[in-house]
């Protein structure tokens, strides 16, 4: 280096160019887990105050609860301890009786309370044969000492109950299914991906032995902390997922891998789980998986967790079953491998809701009736056509010629006439139970009058279909070829010159000559 910088200059500088050193991203502390991989729960009671006497109401339970090696040590330290303390009852026995200085004498007249006993280690060896019945034959109870009597009964007895705390103890200890759980195995990860055209959330478990878990049933938990409506903090709110519960997936046949799923939908909690929104969660899912092992018939459970870092969106996992020649056999290498599948980025809510929206090529299309219809309902008036013909400004060019002579000549006198005809609440003259008697009438009298009315009648009879004919050509048309047939236009001022009954229908005036 110090050639290096001779030979360029003090300026010179080493610079790494190594991509993952230069550019690692910064790792992300580990959060604390509720329940660790291997099924452990990372709690801890303190300040009991007055309730650690409830340990010793279930001393059973407490001891075998303990460690392994609390448990070695407490049962040590109880044989040690009722060994010399019913040794020590025995030697003070002796020495009570005098049975140590006689011992010594070698007195063949004196009887002792227990042969061959004259000092602690002797009857610390009486003690061991006699509660572990070896019975050597050179120290015994003789028939001159009751009290070595009772207390050889109260030794048999205190013995037998020392025997069946502690060694049952060791052996459901010994004989707990925790280790049976060691066999069971989950994946390290789990997974979202589609599954039936569905969102679900995915991991694997298996059985790594032989003898099967009878009635095996698997349950999951979401630990998330949440604030209520009303306020409230509720710390790691425990809320359950269902992974069958009502269609029976949830009961396995655990003979080989199985790959237990939970779909996302409306009563999901993850129901809004986004890719995006997977980075900022906090949360972890609890995998509980129970049965009865075959073997000894005892409940065993096996636990699992998966956080928010454990959850792969868009993987899958990779097939561990294969077929063999007379068999099925399971790679186990494969067992945690997954591998990436397209998968919607966005959530299951995003997706119902996107789905929901109208789709902007679907427009509402009149038919041909219905804009007919919409047209015949409204109501053409002058009023209406001079309005119309003020704001549009050159539709009146598109009527007929006929109708623009009259709109030019006789408007004024139409309108006023069109107006009190509309006061006046009478029948339409197209009525053909009423018109015969009207005419019979009209033809027997005679007189200016009866000509006025005449021609009103005869107003009324042919200006609706003029009116609506001009609204029907001021309404824009849909196609050019279902424009409407022209109408007969009925007008006082082209029947000027003529008789009223020519302005009469044909039908109308046949029956008129008839009678």
């Amino acid at each position: 280096m110090a050639a290096l910088r001779r030979k360029f200059g003090e300026d010179y500088q080493v610079v790494n160019t190594n991509r993952a050193t230069t550019f690692a991203a910064p790792v992300k502390k580990k959060r604390q887990r509720f329940v660790d991989k291997n099924g452990r729960c990372n709690v801890q009671h303190g300040n009991l105050g007055g309730e650690s006497s409830r340990y010793l109401s279930d001393l059973f339970t407490t001891l075998v609860d303990l460690k392994w090696r609390w448990n070695l040590l407490i049962f040590t330290l109880t044989y040690t301890i009722a060994w010399l303390f019913m040794a020590s009852m025995w030697w003070t026995i002796a020495y009570i009786r005098g049975d140590i200085h006689h011992g010594h004498g070698h007195d063949p007249s004196y009887t002792p309370c227990v042969a061959n006993v004259y000092n602690f280690p002797s009857a610390f060896l009486f003690f061991i044969e006699t509660e572990a019945t070896i019975g050597y034959g050179y120290r015994y109870i003789t028939e001159k000492c009751p009290e070595g009597i009772i207390l050889f009964l109260f030794q048999s007895l205190m013995g037998s109950i020392v025997d069946a705390f502690l060694i049952g103890c060791m052996f459901i200890k010994m004989s707990q299914p925790k280790k049976r759980a060691e066999t069971l195995m989950f994946s390290q990860d789990a997974v979202i991906s589609q599954r039936d055209g569905k969102l679900c959330l995915m991991f694997r478990v298996g059985n790594l032995r032989n003898s099967h878990m009878v009635s095996a049933q698997i349950r999951c938990k979401l630990i998330k902390s949440r604030q209520t409506p009303e306020g409230e903090f509720l710390p790691l709110d425990q809320c359950e997922l269902d992974v069958g519960f009502g269609t029976g997936a949830d009961q396995l046949f655990l003979v080989s891998p199985l790959t237990i799923c939970h779909e996302i939908n409306p009563k999901s909690p993850f129901f809004d789980l986004s890719q995006r929104s997977l980075i900022n969660e906090q949360f972890e899912i609890v995998v509980i998986l129970e049965g009865i092992v075959e073997t000894t018939g005892m409940t065993c459970q096996a636990r699992t967790s998966y956080t928010e870092d454990e959850v792969l969106w868009g993987h899958r996992f990779l097939p561990v079953m294969s077929l063999e020649e007379g068999f099925f056999r399971v790679d186990y290498s494969q067992f945690h491998s997954t591998f990436e599948v397209p998968t919607p980025p966005y959530s299951v809510k995003e997706h119902e809701e996107k789905n929901a929206l109208p789709s902007p090529l679907t427009t509402p299309t009149h038919t041909l009736n219905e804009s007919h219809g919409a047209r015949r309902d409204r109501v053409f008036s002058v009023d209406c056509i001079n309005t119309s013909e003020d704001r549009r400004g050159g539709a009146v060019g598109r009527l007929p010629s006929k109708l623009q002579r009259m709109s030019s000549s006789g408007k004024d006198d139409l309108q006023r006439k069109v107006l009190r005809l509309s006061s006046q609440h009478s029948e339409k003259a197209c009525s053909t139970g009423d018109l015969p008697l009207k005419l019979q009438r009209l033809s027997s009298s005679q007189g200016p009058e009866m000509a006025n009315r005449l021609e009103l009648k005869a107003l009324k009879v042919g200006f609706e279909p003029m009116t609506q004919s001009t609204g029907d050509l001021y309404e824009p048309s849909l196609t050019p070829t279902l424009s409407p047939a022209p109408v007969p236009v009925y007008s006082p001022l082209l029947s000027a010159g003529r008789r009223p009954e020519d302005n009469l229908p044909a039908k109308l005036r046949r029956m008129n000559a008839d009678r």
